[in-house]
């Protein structure tokens, strides 16, 4: 298994290898070494007629073996890239364990004319390589995409600033660095956003706390979340974190009671099979957000989510009418939603 340091440094000695699997929770990152393996791979000109794109959600065995088999058009090369390859995950169902048995000899002997390409989104940080592809470490090339920290952070950054002819001074730069949720595909709509809001001017600190979205959001996802695998413990511990923070407990409520609504919300639609760029589109939140948010929905059903809502909402009349306290009613409240 080797990391995002090591595979750049392989790729810039045009060290290709003939499978991989990338796995993270930073889809961006993952997306531009992928390019960055394409474009050394096959010269521009032969790019578009020997890279053949599979949805590991839908894969089938005979579109995947004929994608494999088929020898690469004026170019040495072909590449096959498997997205959203889920059954690589230890948990599987029926359809997906199939999928993983059509897929798992050609991990292990890809024909020499083809570089195959599999990568899936771990659901949240917590997330680790499943035991199936350490499994394959030895078949193939396994690389864990890490979130960027500290001075390759800052410099990646730093890029994104430059490619869009904005400069911003190294102080500026590392608070933004240091205050927005470390994803990429987040980090370039703030950077945009940013750009914008500050456009014919200099970039202060001001204007980037002006511009960046409430960063408790993300602890918001992960309490949660421990709530959906019966776990209040933990999410009591973490809302006590954001207490000690210095968060309001009301605003603490409002972005529980939030998210437990937009669940509901992903749930009903997704029993009407919208997808996630469908729910991109209505809720205006960036297609992987909808993605996980898609992910944890599956593990609550409609009646727990509105039974959820309506906790929230009953505390919050507590609160507010009451001088009862108001940390042990919002632990009470946790402890209520998974029973």
């Amino acid at each position: 298994m080797i990391d995002i340091d090591i595979l750049e440094a392989n790729i810039n000695k045009k060290k290709i290898d003939n499978c991989y699997i990338l796995a993270g929770i930073d889809e961006m990152l993952i997306k531009e070494q992928i390019n960055n393996l394409i474009n050394t791979s096959i010269s521009e000109v032969a790019r578009d007629l020997n890279i053949i794109k599979i949805d590991g959600m839908k894969l089938s065995s005979d579109v995947f073996m004929d994608a494999c088999e088929t020898l690469p058009f004026i170019s040495e090369k072909k590449v096959v890239l498997v997205y959203r390859a889920n059954f690589l995950k230890d948990s599987l169902d029926n359809e997906n364990k199939k999928r993983f048995e059509t897929c798992e000899s050609y991990i292990k002997s890809t024909p020499d004319h083809c570089i195959l390409i599999f990568y899936y989104i771990f659901q949240d940080k917590r997330e680790k390589l499943s035991e199936r592809v350490k499994k394959l470490d030895k078949s193939c090339t396994v690389v864990k995409v890490d979130k960027l920290k500290g001075e390759k952070l800052y410099k990646k950054v730093s890029m994104l600033f430059l490619h869009r002819e904005k400069e911003i001074g190294k102080v500026e730069l590392k608070y933004f660095c240091d205050n927005v949720e470390n994803n990429m595909e987040i980090i370039a709509n703030e950077v945009d956003k940013l750009i914008n809001y500050t456009e014919g001017r200099n970039i202060s600190r001001k204007d980037i706390d002006d511009m960046l979205p409430y960063k408790s959001e993300e602890d918001i996802f992960d309490l949660v979340d421990f709530i959906s695998q019966k776990r209040p413990e933990k999410a009591i511990e973490l809302m006590n974190e954001l207490i000690f923070k210095g968060e309001n407990i009301m605003v603490v409520l409002s972005m529980i009671e939030r998210q437990f609504k937009l669940l509901f919300n992903i749930k009903l639609g997704m029993s009407q099979n919208k997808t996630k760029e469908i729910f991109s589109r209505e809720l205006r939140l960036p297609p992987f957000i909808c993605e996980r948010l898609m992910g944890q929905s599956r593990k609550f059903t409609l009646k727990q989510l509105k039974n959820c809502i309506e906790l929230c909402s009953n505390t919050e009349r507590v609160l507010k009418s009451s001088s009862l306290d108001k940390k042990t009613e919002m632990e009470l409240m946790i402890i209520k939603t998974v029973i």
